[in-house]
């Protein structure tokens, strides 16, 4: 009695961001295996960290507050840093509007590294 195999695939319920994290963690992984083995050097281990950035998630009015007042900023400064109105750092810490694009990005990139990654 043998076992019969199909081609099949499997549907998941991953959605586009899942498998898009899902794929950029293997691939960090695997170089990261190869560069601890010597095959993969320093620079492309960097260049592949680089290209597998992770997705930037939205932020509620406590977090930007949160991330604002972590790096000691003032509303005009965060405005500043950011090149846009300090009107926009408030409409975003009363939830009336939210960071879009690049400001999206960049808070991202404060949360994470700090002013200092910015300036």
């Amino acid at each position: 009695m043998g076992f019969k195999t199909t081609n099949k695939l499997q549907r998941t319920n991953n959605s586009p961001i899942q498998m898009r994290s899902s794929i950029a963690k293997s691939i960090t992984e695997t170089v990261s295996d190869l560069n601890k083995s010597g095959i993969v050097d320093d620079i492309t281990m960097k260049n592949i960290n680089s290209l597998c950035i992770p997705d930037v998630h939205d932020y509620t009015p406590e977090n930007i507050i949160s991330i604002r007042k972590k790096n000691q900023l003032s509303q005009a400064a965060l405005a500043t840093v950011f090149n846009i109105s300090p009107s926009t750092v408030q409409k975003w810490e009363r939830g009336t509007k939210k960071p879009a694009g690049a400001s999206r990005k960049l808070l991202d990139v404060m949360e994470r590294k700090g002013i200092e990654a910015l300036v």
